[in-house]
């Protein structure tokens, strides 16, 4: 016979329901309207998004599994919130891996994907936010231009560590704490000059350039996500 508790979440309606409030809950804590840190509780989201406590908990789950939110013990679930040293360390693979990630797409990237490559880009110049130089923010997945990259290098293995293991939690800290100043069109600049590598097939550079690229983006998340830290400890 059946688990009661678990038929629900199996039944189509209730996993389309699921995966609507696990994309709501994502993009809540990538833009950082659930703060890092903040505590989250089944009933508090049950009665904001109006559902029922099975597709809540497989949405939660999902979540979890994507480390965006931890469980801590007699205190319960809370959405994450890295230390110093996790997020240097955090920006440390990224740069190793990305950086390997452009050389090999240079290597593999094929003349389709490059255009698609470029056509992100051009989605990205027409938003009023990097037009603006308020901020360069960039939608998952297909529309994300480091998404695109390490897809491009056609190693299975860095796919799957980059686009779906990390892929989430270096997206929230790039999303909440990477526009200041003029960062935003420069690191709209640098992307261009990493493609033009990947273009003339020159691995080297497209490396280095990634690696340079995302060196700058941890200098400027770190300084940021240090002045929120005193912040917070002012408060």
């Amino acid at each position: 016979m059946p688990n009661a508790l678990i038929e629900p979440v199996s039944h189509p309606e209730v996993r389309t329901l699921a995966e609507r409030v696990f994309q709501q809950l994502q993009d809540a804590i990538v833009r950082g309207e659930l703060a890092p840190g903040s505590k989250i509780t089944e009933p508090g989201l049950s009665s904001t998004y109006g559902i029922s406590r099975g597709p809540l908990r497989e949405a939660m789950r999902r979540l979890e599994a994507h480390r965006l939110i931890e469980r801590v013990p007699h205190v319960g679930a809370r959405v994450i919130k890295l230390s110093m040293k996790e997020l240097l360390e955090l920006f440390d693979v990224r740069e190793a891996l990305e950086s390997m990630a452009a050389r090999l797409a240079a290597e593999h990237m094929t003349a389709a994907e490059i255009a698609a490559l470029r056509e992100v880009l051009a989605v990205h110049e027409r938003q009023a936010d990097l037009r603006s130089g308020q901020a360069y923010y960039q939608r998952e997945g297909d529309l994300d231009f480091h998404y695109q990259i390490v897809k491009g290098s056609h190693n299975h293995m860095l796919v799957g560590l980059l686009c779906d293991d990390l892929y989430y939690l270096v997206r929230m800290y790039r999303t909440q704490f990477s526009a200041s100043g003029s960062r935003p069109q420069r690191a709209f600049v640098e992307h261009h000059r990493i493609v033009d590598a990947i273009e003339a097939g020159d691995g080297e550079l497209a490396e280095l350039l990634m690696r340079r690229h995302v060196s700058a983006s941890r200098e400027n998340v770190v300084e940021r996500y240090a002045a929120s830290l005193e912040k917070d400890g002012k408060a």
